[in-house]
């Protein structure tokens, strides 16, 4: 949820933007244009049974590595009488992969080549702001996952209002997709793309026959309370209703949360799914813990396209989840908690944390799973300000073994 505000809010200050500070020519929307970038080098190691690891397209046990190099170049120009022009260039390569990384990491990890994640126009008027092309949207029922080398995008429009007080309303559709490398949606029979390439965007009328659409609205009339209700469709697939309600307050150095959530896949084929949640925040200081519950009905599952509960591997609205690999989470008939604790230690940048995760899957034959993480993110300053790493450790338990660990060396400039 916190992905989709800081998106929408985003946004929201780029529409603003543009009417304060708007280029006088053409020209100057250009030269004055801003330029991002950054710099990737990533390690991934995998052991386990294949019915663990998330994303992968093993049928046998997993025991394979991964090293990734990529950069990610961005521009967006000034604001011209509030248009604005944008683009992403992301890009992946794993010159080391081995057979079994090729194998295990090929619908997340291994793809080598480039793709024009973005390329957009934006206009702004009022408080209004529509964004038309290619683009990522984080919503907590259509969001590209950010988790591996490439970053899932769409295309489409997206058309943003916040004309109501303390409200934020949404509108999209999505006529494309790219997926994290192009073994990703091999399995559906139009595409048979070789393995091993970078994505591509694929047109959701011959994947599916049909385009994606959603509404979404974000309500904070209530003080300390964020209200958000989302409609996800995807025609000869499923439609999908996404409900939260989250307080968060503060006393002192004591902040504390409170948040529940209800989601529903109705397909066009079959039952309906139901998904409930609940989660509890408490924090002193720099220190933040938190205990979440989720429960899928034995109807049926809440899985949507490419890996999350709705559209896009990034749409992971189960409170209860494990820090990397999440298999299960969303299956039918399955029930999950998780409890997490980490501190901020802000002097050095460090952020260190752990995190438990019980999944029951009642309805599968691999019915207990315990995911155990340990994480750190380190920030650095003076001269290496923008380069940070992110290392985590996940270790698989109860009916099934193994491992996830993951580094990540970034930096942005």
């Amino acid at each position: 949820m916190k992905l989709a505000k800081l998106s929408l809010a985003a946004m929201v200050v780029a529409g603003l933007a543009s009417s304060s500070f708007a280029a006088d020519t053409l020209a100057d929307a250009f030269k004055n244009g801003k330029v991002s970038g950054e710099l990737r080098a990533w390690y991934f190691d995998r052991e386990g049974s294949a019915t663990a690891a998330e994303g992968s397209t093993a049928s046998k046990a997993i025991n394979a590595d991964i090293f990734n190099v990529g950069v990610i170049l961005g521009y967006v120009t000034d604001s011209f009488y509030g248009f604005k022009l944008g683009a992403t260039i992301q890009s992946n390569y794993a010159p080391y992969a081995d057979s079994d990384a090729k194998a295990d990491f090929a619908s997340d990890e291994y793809g080598s080549g480039a793709v024009l994640s973005e390329a957009y126009v934006q206009y702004s008027i009022g408080n209004t702001t529509a964004k038309v092309g290619r683009q990522f949207i984080s919503t907590p029922l259509v969001n590209g996952s950010g988790s591996r080398m490439i970053k899932q995008a769409f295309e489409g429009a997206v058309i943003l209002n916040t004309d109501l007080p303390q409200t934020t309303l949404a509108t999209g559709v999505v006529t494309k997709y790219q997926a994290r490398t192009s073994s990703t949606l091999n399995a559906f029979p139009p595409f048979a793309h070789p393995a091993g390439d970078a994505p591509r965007f694929e047109n959701l009328d011959s994947l599916v026959d049909a385009y994606a659409y959603t509404l979404l609205a974000i309500n904070k009339s209530i003080p300390g309370t964020t209200l958000t209700a989302q409609w996800a469709g995807l025609d000869n697939f499923a439609d999908f209703y996404y409900f939260e309600a989250a307080y968060a307050g503060k006393a002192g150095e004591i902040s504390y949360g409170l948040a529940a959530n209800y989601e529903l896949k109705s397909p066009d084929a079959g039952k309906d799914g139901k998904m409930y949640g609940a989660k509890l925040d408490l924090g002193f200081g720099d220190l933040k813990t938190y205990v979440a519950y989720t429960k899928i009905t034995d109807d049926a599952d809440v899985s949507g396209f490419d890996g999350g509960a709705g559209f896009g591997g990034g749409a992971q609205t189960a409170f209860a989840k494990a820090y990397s690999s999440k298999t299960g989470t969303y299956d039918k008939d399955s029930k999950a908690y998780s409890v997490d604790a980490n501190y901020n230690f802000k002097a050095i940048g460090l952020l260190a944390g752990a995190r438990y995760t019980d999944v029951t899957v009642d309805s599968s034959a691999v019915k207990d799973r315990g995911y155990t993480d340990v994480y750190m993110q380190y920030a650095f300053s003076g001269a290496l300000k923008g380069f940070s790493t992110d290392v985590s450790y996940q270790d698989w338990s109860k009916d099934v073994d193994g491992h996830d660990f993951w580094f990540k060396a970034n930096y942005k400039f």
